[in-house]
């Protein structure tokens, strides 16, 4: 027995093709730039397993139970791994990946639900103007400020730069994912690129923040993302 369309359709689907274990949410789909194709790195997880001796088999499931959309929970690659690990098999029982499927598609309806009442216009001049707040931040404190040209050795002045990221940046940078991640729908296809290059940018920087990279490491803040949103802020619904 193997894994039907249908079941596929509707896991895909209903996981908004993103990983389902609670605080990960991974884009399964990835959008390939230039020539490169898009492609998918989602696992159909078993959340009885298939096989015996496999985490979770129910030997009282029929082939065509197992191989159902009930039993499959949408993950990404490190997380499948995670929860088929033999000593992990007591911490990930299926009651609780039937509960983390069940929290996550409630979610996604939630979220998408919402973002139908709210038009494109407005969620794109939400996202512009934390923007404009951060840019207005780095202009004034950043290490191109007026200030840091004037004192380049001024530790206090330093130190104002240092909090303003911990403090406005970072905050604005997750605040702007999570508006991205809940309203994903709402941008096209040829967006997506620009929607990626963001989301990379902010996960490097925060890693920058916090001393976990150095600063050539930390894609730069992608102008192609900032063009997208102010066209989407003018245009229509």
């Amino acid at each position: 027995m193997a894994i039907s369309p249908k079941s596929v359709k509707l896991l895909w689907t209903a996981a908004a093709g993103r990983c389902a274990f609670p605080g990960c949410g991974e884009r399964l789909c990835i959008y390939g730039s230039g020539n490169a194709a898009p492609f998918t790195i989602g696992e159909m997880a078993h959340i009885c397993g298939d096989k015996p001796g496999s985490n979770r088999h129910d030997s009282s499931q029929s082939e065509a139970e197992r191989d159902d959309y009930t039993n499959l929970l949408l993950l990404c690659p490190t997380h499948h791994a995670l929860i088929d690990r033999r000593e992990n098999e007591a911490e990930y029982p299926a009651d609780l990946l039937l509960q983390i499927k069940a929290t996550h598609e409630a979610g996604i309806t939630h979220r998408l639900d919402a973002s139908v009442l709210e038009p494109r216009r407005a969620v794109a001049r939400k996202v512009l103007a934390i923007l404009e707040e951060n840019h207005a931040s780095w202009l004034q404190y950043g290490p191109k400020s007026e200030l840091a040209r004037r004192e380049p050795g001024n530790e206090r002045a330093h130190a104002v730069w240092v909090s303003e990221r911990l403090s406005v940046i970072v905050p604005n940078n997750r605040c702007i994912a999570e508006i991205l991640r809940e309203r994903e729908a709402m941008f096209r296809p040829d967006e997506q690129a620009a929607i990626a290059a963001f989301l990379l940018h902010v996960r490097s920087y925060e890693r920058w923040v916090r001393d976990e990279m150095d600063y050539q490491v930390v894609l730069r803040f992608p102008t192609e993302f900032e063009s997208m949103i102010k066209e989407a802020s003018h245009a229509g619904p």
